[in-house]
């Protein structure tokens, strides 16, 4: 059996719809979550187990799209970055795609604990309503925990290193590269709890982030071998 095997532009065109995915799932989220649902203003656990058990479907599909695909996506789009940006071996590159596949991991699995729990709570509370936002409550901490709730540090050390990367070899055009910089310097001090604010800062500065990679990742063909 022959080796499956991808040449750079096809590596740079699964890159870039996996980047434009990012850039789609993050607007469908901050929509559904802030101004439909109004999720973040529920501050009663009993009412926000009741507003999840009635919307459960789509409360469900949209966690699985944007954090379970969402994952996937990252992954995809680091290796897609790698392979562009990584052109003298760089080991800020290395340790960048690894911080991206972490942060792909734990964004797998804040979404699949997210969509048991959601299932779980959902089942127990007709009987026991009571026991259901106890359960729901510890649920959310875990599942809130793993996804950064409070900031965006390994995002924001990625996507900071590939833009340091991107600086030294060349990889991007040098405007894009600060910007990403920005980015993720802004992902990082996020974590500090007077300044959790900027992570909505980071959150719309990677939708701009995404399209703009995607579509320069989209347009170039890449070449059969990385060049010396």
């Amino acid at each position: 059996m022959k080796p499956i095997t991808l040449k750079y532009g096809s590596i740079n065109k699964l890159g870039g719809v996996a980047a434009l995915y990012g850039a789609v799932v993050y607007v469908i989220t901050m929509i559904f979550f802030l101004a439909v649902l109004d999720y973040p203003n529920i501050t009663e656990p009993a009412e926000k187990v009741a507003m999840i058990v009635e919307n459960q479907t789509h409360v469900i599909t949209l966690r699985w799209l944007s954090y379970v695909l969402f994952g996937v996506a990252l992954v995809i789009l680091s290796v897609a970055l790698y392979e562009k940006i990584n052109l003298k071996d760089s080991l800020i590159m290395k340790i960048a795609t690894l911080f991206a596949l972490i942060w792909a991991t734990l964004l797998i699995a804040s979404g699949l604990i997210y969509n048991h729990g959601v299932v779980v709570v959902a089942g127990m509370y007709e009987g026991d309503p009571s026991q259901a936002v106890l359960l729901w409550q510890g649920i959310e901490v875990v599942s809130s925990s793993l996804s950064f709730s409070d900031g965006e540090l390994l995002g924001g050390l990625w996507m900071l290193l590939v833009g340091v990367a991107a600086l030294q070899s060349g990889g991007l055009k040098k405007v894009l590269a600060i910007v990403t910089v920005g980015i993720g310097i802004a992902g990082i001090i996020s974590t500090l709890p007077p300044l959790n604010l900027l992570g909505a800062l980071f959150g719309i500065g990677q939708i701009i982030w995404f399209v703009w990679i995607g579509l320069i990742l989209l347009r170039d063909r890449g070449s059969l071998q990385p060049p010396e």
